[in-house]
């Protein structure tokens, strides 16, 4: 058989039911082999989403995503997406085409060290100059790419050897089971919470996943813990327990921030130095439990005292049934603390003005979305409103990315949650600067035919930056921009366009569009004038007394 059927017969044997990609000259033979196959080619209008949309398939299947490029400019613009794949841990193989690499062609024309330039933001970057290693390659890449910690890899395949005849055949695809931790380890963990005061866990991205979230739930409920999360890990444990104390959206200065600095002891579920801290140790402190996957990454602001290595889900199981509840636990400052994140935090609802501000908008979006549904968060001032007031109800119904944190991300994400889970409700969050990024793949939901609301939060600036300009104490400038007419833009493409107007119509809209099905885009504009006080010195006030409170 030719090479390239090899591959794709190579991919089919591993399960890949989609790849993302726009082909080129290069990877034609590739293409025609796709044209026989179960795996659905998904054209997308820029490869940066293709990458997107093929790491997110990788977030919520735990499967490897694929994408597709040609050579050159093609395989340079999923750079972006293979950075934002490796430091959220999300496995996903980058497939791009080259020049023939066995008789020169057209001398250097578009040709670039693609190899290389992928080095340094995946497992794995190979050239397949063989097609007899095409089976190794593909399952070793699989391999890698959903080992811990997941991640990208990227294979690129010259159009020489596509044409290249072979009669080997695909590995056999095999699947490790995870290594617990040992008893001893275990035993210390287990230990160390009963012996502290007031033991706190925090979950974060690396525990976001459907079987530790049974093992979070009876670990908390045999035992009375409160918890945290990161904006990473939001959703793995239901936000409406009771012992939930709220998400590490900002930085320091917050109410969760005051139970973290309140523990003498934090478990650490699955966290990575990647994600932005949630905490940061200081020499003598708190005494911290690294529970993942892997060992600690160590740093100035995190080195853990102890480390529980292995399956996350079977080591919460095995820590629910060793860590019995202490008499001497005291956990009076984190009920206080959680009377005030319900009333401050999660009741916050804004002071009805129009154009609303962010907490009002989060909670109407909250109203309207089932349980269920998913959250496509793209970055941006308003994606701090959502980490920290929205309340998620179950493993990654919030995508969000506090990895990389790149803008452009939320609507080609949205797009594959829905191919993933088309029986959910599916919004994307983005905001006007990160919206127009790849605002170019509306067209392709439409293609797709899918269902699928789009907000877009109107302030004509990069807000974000413009808040952290202010805190600076810088003047305002240099972030403004002009925006065309969304709901025009919107009907060009075929989809619905939307302009809210007034309070209270943006819930209303999002529930008729989920009725209506088709792709909605919602103008929705947004009053970021009160960022400095409610995030800024004004909570650092309220927190201040919370603490003197309770000292």
């Amino acid at each position: 058989m030719k090479a390239s059927d090899l591959l794709v017969r190579a991919l089919e044997n591993e399960g890949v039911e989609y790849i993302f990609g726009i082909p080129g000259e290069e990877n034609l033979d590739l293409l025609e082999s796709l044209r026989d196959s179960k795996i659905r080619l998904i054209v997308t209008r820029h490869e940066q989403a293709a990458g997107f949309m093929a790491a997110t398939v990788g977030r919520l299947t735990g499967e490897v995503g694929v994408c597709m490029s040609t050579l050159g400019p093609g395989a340079t613009n999923f750079f972006t997406s293979a950075a934002y794949a490796l430091l959220a841990g999300l496995p996903v193989l980058f497939i791009t085409g080259q020049k023939p690499i066995k008789k020169s062609k057209q001398g250097r024309f578009q040709i670039v060290d693609i190899v290389r330039m992928m080095e340094p933001v995946t497992h794995m970057s190979k050239q397949i100059v063989d097609a007899n290693r095409i089976p190794y390659l593909v399952r070793d890449a699989f391999r890698l790419a959903v080992d811990e910690k997941p991640g990208p890899v990227h294979l690129e395949l010259p159009e020489d050897v596509a044409a290249e005849t072979t009669d080997r055949e695909p590995f056999a695809v095999t699947t490790p089971i995870p290594p617990g931790a040992s008893q001893t380890a275990l035993r210390r963990a287990a230990e160390m919470v009963m012996q502290a005061k007031r033991p706190l866990l925090c979950i974060a991205a690396g525990a976001n996943r459907q079987r530790t979230q049974s093992a979070l739930e009876t670990l908390i409920e045999k035992t009375g813990l409160y918890f945290v999360s990161t904006q990473m890990g939001k959703g793995a444990v239901d936000e409406c327990h009771e012992r939930f104390l709220g998400t590490t959206a900002l930085s320091a200065n917050d109410y969760v921030h005051i139970a973290i600095d309140e523990a003498d002891l934090i478990v650490n579920f699955g966290h990575d130095l990647s994600e932005k801290p949630p905490f940061f140790m200081r020499p003598g402190g708190r005494q911290v439990i690294h529970v993942s996957y892997y060992p600690a990454e160590m740093d100035d602001v995190y080195f853990p005292q102890h480390e529980v290595i292995g399956c996350t889900a079977a080591n919460a199981e095995s820590l629910a049934e060793m860590i019995e509840p202490s008499e001497h636990w005291d956990f009076r400052a984190f009920a206080e603390i959680k009377q005030t994140v319900d009333e401050k935090v999660f009741g916050d609802r804004g002071d009805g003005r129009f154009p609303p501000l962010p907490q009002a908008v989060v909670a109407e979006v909250r109203d309207a979305v089932p349980s269920e549904g998913i959250l496509s968060l793209d970055n941006g001032m308003y994606k701090i409103w959502f980490a920290r007031n929205y309340v998620g109800h179950a493993p990654n119904t919030i995508l969000l990315d506090n990895a990389l944190a790149t803008m452009g991300a939320g609507l080609p994400v949205a797009i594959a949650a829905k191919l993933v889970h088309p029986d959910r409700p599916v919004v994307a969050i983005c905001g006007d600067g990160g919206f127009m990024m790849n605002s170019q793949e509306l067209e392709t939901a439409v293609r797709l035919g899918l269902d699928l609301s789009v907000i877009v939060l109107r302030d004509d600036s990069y807000g974000m930056i413009r808040w952290k300009q202010a805190e600076a104490d810088f003047e305002d400038w240099g972030l403004r921009f002009g925006n065309p007419d969304f709901v025009q833009y919107a009907a060009s493409y075929g989809a619905h366009g939307h302009r809210i107007t007034e309070p209270g119509e943006l819930r209303q809209t999002l529930e008729e569009s989920f009725a209506a099905g088709g792709v909605h885009l919602i103008e929705m504009p947004i009053d970021y004038s009160e960022d400095h006080r409610a995030l800024g010195e004004g909570l650092q006030s309220e927190t201040e007394r919370l603490r003197k409170g309770l000292a």
